[in-house]
């Protein structure tokens, strides 16, 4: 393809601060009444599937303009993978629910987004390709209007009527088909910068054989585990213009092409207690990254003031 587009730019809202710090309390108040109920976790992808050991590596044979902050040079690097179930609530895996792919790619270096150093760089990724609100305002009143008791639920929707087509919209994307975590693709579902570039990135699955009667996704991934690894293909897709590819609403589909940047690589392994343990007790925020990958648009920078809240409420290390 040609060069991408560095015409991107991001508008932020006079109003921002305010109203995220406020989105934020509300998180971390439903973050509290749900761990007084399933114990001290997340605000969201409170339940952990699966904790995995990986290797992401970058090729040597990226054009020009790929070759951008963690994929500017070949290497590799051992990655933490946290597979979560989206919800609020600890459900079963047959419950409809968003899945979560989380990954924290170790050993980089450099200015980070949030300023000093940059640790790790995180992705935070879902098995959808855009968000079902286009504002962090919508987003994050509807999953606080559904983590309430259903009384309150009730009450809520009398009182805003507007909410009952986003409800809808969320019922609708919690009942599309999941295959697994082995066979499905996962999207950032809203933009980062690539040094002058902004993408969004997907993790395609290379595995091609889905189990349909799977109900225990962590048990479908061990058992593939136990005798081959996994494959994805880490890809990009680039900014082109405002009208295919919005930075600043998150639920349009970006109309552009992926660009495959790097192979990650889930090796053979079995449960690990205390690495889940471990890894379901770490932080995967997408601000934890480096400054060419810092996150775009108003959705991220909401994420940027809900995450940090979270992270406090439940002590994260």
């Amino acid at each position: 393809m040609s060069v991408p587009s560095v015409g991107w730019r991001e508008v932020v809202g006079a109003d921002e601060e305010d109203r995220h710090r406020r989105q934020a309390e509300g998180f971390v108040a439903m973050q509290a009444r749900k761990s007084e109920k399933f114990g001290n976790g997340r605000a969201l992808h409170r339940k952990q599937v699966a904790a995995l050991r990986a290797t992401l590596t970058v090729p040597g044979d990226l054009p020009e303009y790929a070759r951008q902050g963690l994929f500017r040079v070949p290497d590799k690097y051992d990655v933490w993978v946290r597979l979560s179930n989206g919800g609020f609530n600890r459900a079963a895996d047959a419950v409809p629910d968003i899945r979560g792919f989380s990954l924290k790619v170790l050993g980089v270096s450099g200015p980070s987004a949030l300023g000093g150093e940059a640790v790790s760089q995180d992705f935070a990724l879902i098995n959808h390709e855009k968000f079902s609100s286009p504002t962090s305002e919508d987003f994050s009143k509807v999953v606080t209007t559904a983590g309430q008791t259903p009384g309150r639920l009730l009450l809520s929707v009398v009182k805003e009527p507007r909410l009952i087509p986003r409800l809808k919209a969320v019922a609708t994307a919690l009942k599309e088909p999941f295959s697994g975590f082995a066979t499905q693709d996962f999207f950032s579902a809203a933009p980062i910068s690539y040094g002058p570039y902004a993408v969004r990135v997907r993790l395609r699955a290379l595995a091609g054989y889905p189990n349909p009667g799977a109900v225990d996704w962590a048990a479908d991934v061990y058992d593939r585990l136990a005798t081959d690894p996994l494959d994805y293909d880490v890809q990009v897709q680039f900014f082109a213009d405002e009208q295919r590819t919005p930075i600043e609403d998150a639920s349009v589909t970006w109309d552009a092409p992926y660009e495959t940047v790097a192979r990650l690589t889930v090796g053979r392994q079995k449960p690990d207690e205390a690495f889940a343990e471990e890894v379901d007790a770490a932080v995967f925020d997408p601000w934890n990254a480096k400054a060419e990958h810092r996150p775009l648009g108003e959705v991220m920078r909401a994420r940027k003031v809900a995450y940090f809240a979270s992270q406090q409420q439940r002590n994260a290390t």
